[in-house]
């Protein structure tokens, strides 16, 4: 009997039983529904949840997607913070050019939501510092002179990921753009070619770090043994096949290896630095 571990397959059979009833669905458009049948949020929290029952290592360059909470997170005490303070750390953050972490206040805690992603909560430990219950997560904000923030850093995964404020306005556009990155679905250009060198340097046990941004560099540097041991097994890359554009935006490609396949999602910022990339067991 199939279970969650199949996803892949039974998007495939979910396409084949559609297409004979002259109905068309993407491969990335399948597997996002199979993900919401096996009843998670979206593609990248399921491959997660594949990927943690294999005992498989995760390459991440953002926060993975909010879940249950987290196995060993130590107890933190809440404590009261005036309702001014956490009108000023409320706004919007930029964290890379196709996400926004919105904060607002609720009440005597804060909602944080990262742009494709569900509301998190988060309350004080200090009047600078939160901490989520529902995930492994904190946040620290920089307050500016008048007491407002002006950056927050995300602290989670063993990753930091500083965050400038940003008005409304540049909050809608990055949002803009996301949607017609989703809507066009076309690999950016130079996404193939970055998601070929950086396996080469994983397998290598040399990536070039050069080419990522600062959070995925660490991350990459924390779990390069499991990934180089992961990816040497596949072997050499044989073709990358372009899928289609998830829902942060990033290219997701299904890599065919000489022993066996990966798949990746991966994302350039404006200079073309890797800001993206995630790995899951391959179709």
């Amino acid at each position: 009997m199939r279970d969650f571990r199949d996803a892949k397959a039974m998007a495939q059979t979910l396409r084949e039983a559609l297409s004979a009833k002259s109905v068309s669905l993407t491969h990335s458009e399948s597997l996002e529904l199979i993900a919401k049948i096996l009843g998670c949020r979206d593609w990248n929290a399921l491959a997660a949840r594949i990927q943690s029952s294999n005992g498989q290592a995760g390459l991440p360059a953002e926060p993975p997607p909010p879940g249950g909470i987290a196995a060993g997170q130590p107890t933190r005490r809440k404590i009261a913070v005036d309702a001014a303070i956490l009108d000023g750390y409320a706004g919007f953050y930029q964290l890379d050019d196709n996400g926004v972490f919105t904060v607002t206040r609720e009440a005597d805690h804060l909602l944080a939501q990262l742009t494709g992603q569900q509301d998190i909560a988060f309350f004080a430990q200090s009047p600078t510092e939160f901490f989520a219950e529902a995930v492994d997560a904190q946040l620290t904000f920089i307050p500016g002179e008048r007491g407002s923030a002006t950056s927050v850093i995300l602290h989670q995964a063993g990753g930091h990921f500083p965050m400038q404020r940003v008005d409304a306005a540049a909050a809608e556009q990055t949002a803009n753009r996301l949607a017609e990155k989703v809507k066009s679905q076309t690999a950016s250009p130079g996404t193939e070619a970055a998601l070929r060198r950086l396996i080469e340097g994983i397998v290598s046990g040399e990536p070039n770090y050069d080419e990522m941004s600062p959070a995925l560099a660490g991350a990459t540097r924390q779990q390069l043994p499991k990934l180089q041991a992961g990816l040497a097994e596949l072997r050499a890359v044989q073709s990358a096949r372009f899928l289609g554009v998830g829902s942060r935006g990033e290219d997701v490609y299904s890599v065919r290896h000489e022993n066996g396949a990966s798949h990746w999602r991966i994302a350039l910022d404006s200079k073309g630095t890797i800001s993206t990339a995630w790995v899951s067991p391959g179709p």
